[in-house]
C-alpha cells in the first residue's frame, strides 16, 4: 500500500489561481507516476465554501480549517492579489477579505506546529510572516512583496534573489510560476528526484534545484538555443538520465549521423553529449545523496554509473569536493 502524504491547501480570496492549480496539478501527477506516495489533497478556507479568484471565477465548495492537522501534514498556502478581475453583479468587499485574512492567521498561529511541513507560495508568506512563522527563518516572496514581507515579520532573514527557500520545515517560493518550481522540489522530498524530473517534463516545465544552491542546475543548462533535435534528446535524456545512454543512442534521436550530431550539440550545448549526461547523473547523485540514506553503490546504480568508483571518478570532474563532503554539506544545511 502507498504512503498517504496528506496536502492542505490554505486558499484565501482573491487567489492567484496559478498559486493553486500549478502546484496542485503537479501533485496530482506525481501521485500518477509513482506507486509509493499517495497525495491527498484537501483545501480549506477562512472565507467560507466558496471564494472569488484573481480572475474572477469563484471557487468552491471549501471545507472549513481545520482544528488540528495530520503529524505529516504538508500545508501550503497560497498567494492573492490586490486588484482582482471583478465578479459581475458583486462588488469587492475589503472588509470580508480582511477578515479572511485575519482568521487565517489566527488559526495558522494555533495550528502549525514544528513537525508540519509549510510551503508558502508567492505572497503566502505574507499570512505566515503575520502569524509569527517566519521568525527567525531564511526565506522569500514575490520581488515587490520583500519590504512588506520584511516588515511583517522584523526577526526573519527575507531575501530577494532567490527562486524559492528552503529552511527547516518551512519553505518559501517567489512570485507565481516558482511556486511550480517549489512543488517539484517538495516532490522530490516526498517520493525521489525521478519523479520530479517525470512531472516537470509532463508538465513542459524544468526541473530546477534550490535556489540557494550557487550551481548552475544541470537541469537547466545547455538549454538556451533553438535547435529541436537537440531538445528532442535533451528532454529524453532529462526524462531518464540512468538509461545506458550512448551517442550512437542519441543521434537516433535526433535522426542524424554520431559525428554530425556530436557537431550539432557541441555547437547549440556547449560541450559533447556523453559530459552533458554525466552532469545530469551527478546531479541526480547529488539529489539523492542530499535527500536519501542510500550508499554510495546504490547511489551510482539510482544515478546510471557503472559502480561507486565510476561515479567519484566522473564527479571528481565537475566537483572537486568528494560526494561524501557534499552529503555532510547538504545534511548540515537541514540541521540550519
Amino acid at each position: 500500500m502507498p504512503r498517504r502524504q496528506p496536502v492542505y491547501f490554505l486558499v484565501t480570496p482573491n487567489v492567484l489561481m496559478l498559486d493553486l492549480a500549478a502546484p496542485a496539478e503537479a501533485l496530482r501527477m506525481a501521485g500518477h507516476m509513482q506507486d509509493e506516495v499517495a497525495f491527498e489533497l484537501v483545501y480549506v478556507s477562512s472565507a467560507g465554501t466558496t471564494l472569488d479568484t484573481s480572475i474572477g471565477l469563484t471557487l468552491g465548495p471549501f471545507e472549513p480549517l481545520p482544528v488540528t492537522l495530520p503529524d505529516d501534514a504538508l500545508l501550503v498556502l497560497t498567494g492573492t492579489v490586490s486588484h482582482p478581475l471583478p465578479v459581475a453583479a458583486r462588488p469587492f468587499d475589503a472588509e470580508h477579505v480582511a477578515a479572511a485574512e485575519a482568521h487565517a492567521v489566527t488559526w495558522l498561529r494555533d495550528t502549525v506546529r514544528p513537525h508540519h511541513r509549510l510551503a508558502c507560495i508567492c505572497t503566502g508568506a505574507l499570512l505566515a510572516a503575520r502569524a509569527g512563522l517566519l521568525d527567525d527563518r531564511l526565506c522569500t516572496t514575490h520581488h515587490s512583496n520583500c519590504d512588506e514581507l520584511q516588515a511583517l515579520a522584523p526577526k526573519a532573514r527575507v531575501v530577494a534573489n532567490r527562486l524559492y527557500v528552503e529552511d527547516g520545515n518551512i519553505y518559501t517560493s517567489a512570485g507565481i510560476t516558482a511556486g511550480l518550481d517549489l512543488m517539484l522540489h517538495l516532490i522530490g522530498r516526498l517520493t525521489d528526484p525521478l519523479c520530479a524530473v517525470a512531472v516537470a517534463r509532463h508538465m513542459v516545465a524544468y526541473l530546477r534545484r534550490t535556489g540557494a544552491d550557487p550551481q548552475l542546475s544541470p537541469w537547466l543548462e545547455g538549454r538556451n538555443h533553438i535547435h529541436p533535435a537537440i531538445h528532442r534528446v535533451q528532454d529524453a535524456v532529462t526524462a531518464d538520465p540512468a538509461r545506458p545512454w550512448s551517442a550512437a543512442d542519441m543521434a537516433e534521436l535526433a535522426c542524424t549521423s554520431v559525428r554530425h550530431f556530436t557537431r550539432l550539440f557541441r555547437e547549440h550545448v556547449g560541450t559533447n553529449p556523453i559530459d552533458y549526461v554525466h552532469r545530469l547523473r551527478i546531479g541526480l547523485a547529488r539529489e539523492l545523496l542530499a535527500n536519501s540514506r542510500l550508499g554510495i553503490e546504490r547511489v551510482a546504480e539510482r544515478a546510471g554509473f557503472g559502480s561507486g568508483r565510476q561515479l567519484r571518478r566522473v564527479w571528481h570532474k565537475f566537483d572537486p569536493a568528494p560526494p561524501a563532503q557534499a552529503r555532510q554539506a547538504a545534511r548540515a544545511s537541514k540541521l540550519k
